[in-house]
């Protein structure tokens, strides 16, 4: 069963979502990592809340341009106290 997320993480994975229904389809696949930013942009909400994953994915974009080569870059595991509280 899926942890409950607050209505902020919740409104930010639908604007994402939006951005992956209505934008990136005009846009073409463009991202050179795996998982896509986008999707990296959920998982990192979900993982770390609002805040630290809104964070982490403002860091994945600024890393997705032609100079970088790209890969798999999964998000970065949550510690102990990321969420608890």
């Amino acid at each position: 069963m899926a942890s409950p997320v607050s209505p902020f993480a919740w409104l930010a994975i639908r604007l994402v979502r939006l951005y992956q229904l209505i934008i990136s389809p005009l846009l073409g696949p463009r991202c050179r990592f795996t998982p896509t930013c986008s999707q990296y942009a959920i998982e990192a909400i979900k993982m770390h809340g609002v805040v630290k994953g809104c964070w982490f994915a403002a860091k994945r974009l600024l890393r997705c341009h032609p100079l970088n080569n790209g890969g798999f870059d999964p998000v970065p595991p949550t510690k102990h106290n990321d969420r608890d509280n």
